[in-house]
């Protein structure tokens, strides 16, 4: 396996975050994660967080930021995470009108080049984290999200995929980051279980978000494809932790990970 640093998506613990930043982010470290990727400030100055960040011994990766902070003021909210020093800011979701299917899916796409031309004028690198609404079949015949990357050159927007949703929609994780070879920096491992036909549409009932390692993706092939796409890091997200407590499977996914030599 080739050495890729591993990061937690801070919204898998927010609970504890929101209650004791710092020390959640001492336990992210005790863990063994090199990294974190925020999702929200916590109320806090950006300074701040940087320098929290910091003194837990972490390194602030990457950050989710909301599609309409982003839209609402660019150059500012852009500012806040240039200063904590994230590398990279991933749009992680989108609201049904500006999602790819929508009458506005023409305008997202060039909003996101907007937003990646924002960031990388101010040192960092625009990323899009996918769900599996993503998957639509376009009118062209491509996927929603193959359609976003396509029409966004790459030095203005990389690919965080999110290999659960991709699964989720019926394909395969591994295939896909090697889809995106050289313009996959961040991968997101996320591991889950479901009984359910798989689709971009389908519903979640018999879901659950498992830590990584224990649910039924295929992990081994996911980290070899990671790494043959050039990853650098790959982030640690469990959007919801049902059997155990967010810290101790945190900690869980962390040691899988720690087997499988990263």
């Amino acid at each position: 396996m080739g050495k890729m640093l591993v990061a937690l998506q801070v919204y898998s613990v927010r609970g504890e975050a929101e209650k004791d930043f710092a020390g959640t982010l001492a336990k992210i470290k005790e863990f063994g994660y090199d990294g974190v990727e925020l999702a929200g400030l916590y109320g806090m100055d950006p300074a701040e967080v940087k320098k929290l960040v910091a003194d837990a011994g972490l390194i602030p990766v990457s950050a989710h930021v909301p599609y309409a902070e982003l839209v609402e003021d660019m150059k500012g909210t852009i500012a806040k995470y240039a200063t904590v020093g994230c590398s990279y800011i991933a749009i992680p979701y989108l609201d049904n009108e500006a999602r790819p299917g929508s009458p506005a899916f023409a305008q997202t796409v060039e909003k996101v080049r907007e937003i990646g031309a924002e960031c990388k004028a101010q040192g960092i690198q625009l990323l899009y984290h996918n769900h599996e609404f993503e998957f639509i079949p376009m009118d062209d015949g491509s996927y929603g999200l193959d359609y976003l990357y396509a029409n966004v050159c790459d030095d203005l927007l990389k690919t965080e995929v999110d290999t659960c949703w991709v699964n989720f929609a019926g394909l395969d994780p591994a295939a896909y980051v090697r889809k995106y070879t050289g313009r996959a920096p961040v991968v997101h491992l996320k591991d889950f279980t479901y009984s359910g036909q798989k689709a971009y549409n389908a519903p979640r009932e018999g879901f659950m978000f498992k830590p990584v390692g224990f649910g039924s993706q295929d992990m081994p092939s996911i980290l070899a494809a990671s790494v043959d796409a050039g990853a650098q890091w790959v982030v640690v997200e469990q959007d919801l932790s049902v059997e155990r407590s967010t810290l101790e499977d945190a900690k869980m996914s962390r040691d899988y990970l720690a087997s499988q030599g990263l």
